[in-house]
């Protein structure tokens, strides 16, 4: 006999029949990944896809209630109440699922990291989800639409505080929490997207429309629970240091929170620019946008100095991600040395275009460095302090 669904707790008004309700288009927004229906593998999947796309999920779940006969019991359906978005229920000796459908928005599940690792677990590889949730910027917009622009500046700035701060700062999180139990707090679009990555999923699929923003993501590993996310001003970045070592690296915060996660989903859909830097990367945050230029971000890395973990003139300390995108002799290259704060393309004349300059750039600062470590920092050194006084050489 089949298993049930989850009851579907949202109740449509009588005659409301329109599954195919589509939204004002201008405020969908091509966003990241798009995938097509005949790539998605689970046939309950692609046809929740087809026929909600661009959906409010009033109308996503209306199409679930009316159709639940109709899906296999490899399709589950998680309710809204905080118990049933605790732990994902199966059977003893039921198969995993191969599509998960989340009511509850994501921004007000509690504990939704460890609520996500449990998707995770009860999913076959391969399997689907469809979540959604409300982004910070939607939050801005609403609180925009409803007071002046002056009251309106006041309210957000307040809502900021209150809503993304003092979740995630230490001496503030019990307190947010007791008074809210984290039923209004908002996430960024790239903190949501960060979180999922952690969890283990691939994002295939993203849009925001009418105050919502939808994601199908697909299983692809077990999710990551050797590091944990902080949302202190100062972070510590695991880099990859001499022989290889991991180092962790401390800079000021400029993305935002769950960013280190969501390198290969920027990788894929943003590539990198001159610098080797990921291009337009909407990871970083306002004041990332204000330090990075003027190198502010990276002034805690004298801790790192003062460790004798880093030297002054170097190759960049990298994550395993951009290590991995150098050639082999680049990388038992790198690791013969310390990595620096000061990297050695700002001596160059000309900026690299590409991660291929970069590594040529950084191929004659190491083999000048291996023969002559004293004076190739020095020169180096002065050819950069030059380049950034007098041709402004400026950081991303």
């Amino acid at each position: 006999m089949k298993k049930p669904l989850f009851p579907l707790q949202y109740e449509f008004p009588n005659g409301q029949d329109d599954f195919y309700e589509l939204n004002d288009s201008q405020n969908a927004k091509p966003l990241g990944a798009h995938i097509q229906a005949e790539d998605i593998e689970d046939l309950d999947t692609q046809k929740l896809f087809v026929a909600t796309r661009r959906a409010t999920i009033k109308v996503v779940l209306k199409w679930l209630r009316i159709h639940r006969n109709e899906l296999s019991p490899s399709t589950y359906v998680v309710g809204l109440t905080n118990a049933e978005c605790k732990v994902i229920h199966r059977e003893e000796g039921q198969e995993p699922y191969k599509l998960i459908v989340l009511q509850r928005p994501l921004h007000t599940t509690y504990e939704v990291d460890r609520f996500l690792a449990n998707v995770n677990e009860n999913m076959q590889p391969g399997g689907y989800l469809y979540c959604h949730s409300l982004t910070s910027a939607m939050q801005r917009e609403i609180i925009r639409q409803k007071y002046p622009k002056v009251i309106s500046s006041i309210v957000f700035a307040f809502d900021y505080i209150w809503h993304r701060v003092f979740p995630k700062l230490r001496l503030t999180k019990k307190i947010y929490f007791y008074f809210t139990k984290g039923k209004k707090r908002v996430f960024n679009r790239v903190e949501i997207l960060g979180r999922l990555y952690r969890a283990g999923f691939e994002v295939i699929d993203e849009g925001s429309h009418n105050n919502e923003f939808f994601v199908f993501c697909r299983k692809i590993k077990e999710p990551i629970t050797n590091t944990v996310p902080s949302g202190s001003p100062i972070i510590k970045l695991n880099r990859i240091g001499k022989n290889g070592k991991k180092i962790g690296v401390y800079k000021f915060r400029t993305m935002y929170s769950y960013s280190e996660y969501l390198q290969p989903y920027i990788y894929t859909y943003n590539k990198l620019d001159s610098s080797s830097k990921f291009a337009n990367d909407y990871r970083v945050n306002f004041w990332g946008r204000l330090m990075r230029p003027i190198w502010l971000d990276e002034l805690p890395m004298l801790a790192n100095l003062l460790k004798g973990e880093m030297k002054l003139v170097g190759v960049r300390p990298l994550s395993q991600h951009y290590f991995s995108l150098y050639s082999p002799e680049m990388q038992q290259l790198r690791i013969k040395t310390k990595p620096g704060l000061l990297p050695p393309f700002y001596y160059d004349a000309k900026t690299p275009k590409n991660i291929d300059d970069v590594q040529e750039s950084e191929r004659r600062y190491l083999e000048a460095y291996l023969k002559h470590p004293f004076r190739t920092d020095w020169r180096y050194f002065w050819g950069i302090i030059g380049n950034i006084i007098f041709r402004h050489k400026r950081s991303h």
